[in-house]
């Protein structure tokens, strides 16, 4: 009897083991053919935000980028302002305001310092990333337009995101986090497309870690080349209000140093920009 009883609770024993692993391979296959690249390592993750980048910036290079700002109220275009922006490495970008309410301004970024230059007065103004321009434009998001050089990221998850046709779009969620103490976010919540690592839409938080804005990125072409050619910027404390930053135009273009200096910057007009 004593035997019948060991070999029983043998079997048993057996029984929950063999239970147990089998449903830690099932849970082990879930993850593999769930589609979700759970295993997104960080060097990956580097590559995706840097192909990220070149599909908003298309050239390493110095560039010029012309950059009108729409604000919408209710749908309807309210005001509209141009700003030409020269971009080189380094965190290095100048930007010339172009529109007649704002000429003669001009605004300049020397890695994490920021300054704005007055027509009228020759004291350049310290002034941060988050000073707005137009709407929810603020000067960072007109001035930097990569990622990669003042955020680290790192993979979150695989997730689908509705676009505003409906259609569902199966990206990578990426949290980046400021490296630099001039980057206009603290992090930054990205979702780029599975295939081809173009970005989707961005949740934008500030030090406080309070959500500042979200942005959507709309894809165009540029050169024959897929690339964002507009970013909307949507505060949901005012959802009637839109902000559509456009890229109109992008070049490789360099400037001399001098155009980098604020002293040179407050002495001199560069409306010629």
């Amino acid at each position: 009897m004593f035997n019948d009883l060991n070999a029983i609770s043998n079997r048993r024993a057996s029984q929950t083991v063999w239970h147990h692993t089998v449903m830690t391979c099932l849970l082990m296959l879930s993850f593999v053919f769930s589609g979700s690249s759970w295993a997104v390592d960080a060097e990956q993750v580097t590559e995706m935000i840097a192909k990220a980048d070149r599909y908003r910036l298309n050239s390493e290079q110095a560039s010029k980028v012309v950059s009108v700002v729409h604000l919408f109220d209710n749908d309807k275009l309210d005001k509209t302002r141009q700003y030409n922006v020269y971009t080189r490495p380094n965190r290095e970008s100048l930007v010339i305001f172009k529109s007649a309410v704002e000429a003669g301004q001009k605004m300049l970024m020397i890695e994490d310092n920021y300054w704005l230059l007055m027509p009228k007065s020759r004291r350049p103004i310290r002034i941060t990333p988050m000073q707005k321009l137009l709407g929810e434009a603020s000067v960072g998001d007109i001035s930097t337009l990569t990622w990669s050089e003042d955020y680290r990221g790192e993979w979150v998850q695989q997730e689908n995101v509705e676009l505003d046709n409906g259609e569902l779009v199966t990206t990578h969620k990426l949290k980046l986090t400021a490296k630099t103490k001039g980057a206009s976010y603290q992090s930054i919540d990205l979702w780029l497309t599975t295939d081809r690592a173009f970005p989707v839409k961005a949740d934008l938080y500030l030090r406080s870690g309070k959500l500042a804005k979200q942005a959507w990125f709309d894809e165009g072409e540029r050169n024959g080349l897929p690339s964002v050619v507009a970013m909307s910027l949507l505060d949901k404390i005012q959802p009637n209000k839109r902000t559509l930053i456009e890229y109109q135009e992008i070049s490789e273009q360099s400037l001399a140093d001098k155009y980098y200096n604020p002293a040179y910057l407050s002495r001199n007009s560069v409306s010629g920009l």
